[in-house]
């Protein structure tokens, strides 16, 4: 119902601007223009990958949710973080699978903003969420004391619906004087998804204050949250490095390391395509990066939590078993 309702929304915004000569109905995403072959394995690639993605998110969820030893606050933000990448890779994959397979390769004027819309709250949500996990482990690891009191279930219970408040909340208005340009041109974007940069390349009218506003603002939350994340992490390194056996260092480690593998490839391909200048980055590149930060890091967020994390390989071992003895 709420898709619908924000559906709805962006058809009405379009009715509103009938002052264009001609007035652009759909656009059309390239993606990967390749011969047939190459499109279903591409085709193919991609929907293992999002099986894939699916899975191992899911078994995460379900770890969380049905071991009890995981009932604590460092994996409740896990499995919520999880159930947001689900949701983050849905936004895109379904689309681009239908697009390779797709003659005409044709997206309706609002499911490209819908798929602009959610991609951006999505993904501003998956920032807030990571540096909120980064104030888990800094609080575990530094004021080990303190955390039982500190970070409560009532405080997750807060912190998780405010991220997802936030990263809903900050892109409807932007994204409403962008569907209000006037696109009466061309509609072919090149590219694999619904973009900033493309739309606003095929729109007839510059609009530099909109696009100035779109761009701090994404700015700002990328900002925001990775100075957060990465004093956090100063203050904890600092803290690692001052316990005295190197079994607590390693613990420490493991503890942490999964979370900056996470954050690394997320904020560092996402900040070469919107916060450094993209008019210098081949748009195959610009492809690739999307692909990796949209497609790629959903799929290494399971890996990576559950490979580095003996509690996490225990559950899903011990999920596994009871799926197996219950089909015997």
């Amino acid at each position: 119902t709420r898709i619908k309702l924000i559906s709805f929304f962006f058809i009405g915004l379009r009715s509103m601007n009938r002052s264009a000569t001609h007035i652009v109905t759909e656009f059309v995403l390239l993606g990967f223009p390749a011969c047939w072959e190459m499109q279903i394995f591409l085709f193919s690639l991609l929907l293992v990958v999002y099986v894939l993605t699916l899975l191992g998110n899911g078994a995460i969820i379900c770890a969380v949710r049905w071991h009890p030893q995981l009932h604590t606050p460092m994996y409740f933000l896990l499995g919520n973080f999880a159930f947001l990448e689900i949701w983050y890779v849905s936004s895109t994959v379904p689309n681009m699978l239908a697009n390779i397979l797709s003659k005409t390769k044709a997206i309706s004027f609002s499911g490209c903003f819908l798929q602009f819309y959610f991609f951006f709250s999505l993904g501003t949500t998956e920032c807030l969420f990571l540096a909120v996990m980064a104030y888990d482990r800094y609080l575990a690891i530094c004021h080990p004391l303190h955390y039982p009191t500190i970070m409560t279930r009532r405080i997750c219970g807060m912190l998780v619906p405010l991220c997802w408040l936030i990263g809903f909340l900050g892109y409807p208005i932007p994204i409403f004087f962008i569907s209000q340009l006037p696109f009466c041109g061309a509609n072919v974007i090149d590219h694999i998804l619904c973009d900033m940069d493309p739309l606003m390349s095929l729109s007839c009218a510059p609009a530099p204050i909109t696009e100035f506003i779109f761009y701090t603002q994404s700015s700002l939350v990328l900002f925001v949250t990775i100075t957060y994340i990465l004093r956090s992490y100063t203050l904890l390194l600092r803290a690692v490095f001052q316990v005295p056996s190197a079994a607590g260092q390693r613990k420490a480690f493991s503890t942490c390391g999964s979370h900056l593998v996470v954050v690394s490839l997320f904020y560092g391909t996402v900040m070469v395509m919107y916060v450094s200048p993209t008019y210098g980055v081949p748009t195959l590149m610009q492809k690739i990066l999307t692909l990796v930060y949209s497609v790629l890091t959903p799929l290494f967020n399971p890996l990576t939590y559950s490979l580095h994390n003996k509690d996490m390989k225990f559950a899903l071992r011990n999920i596994l078993g009871r799926m197996r003895i219950s089909q015997n």
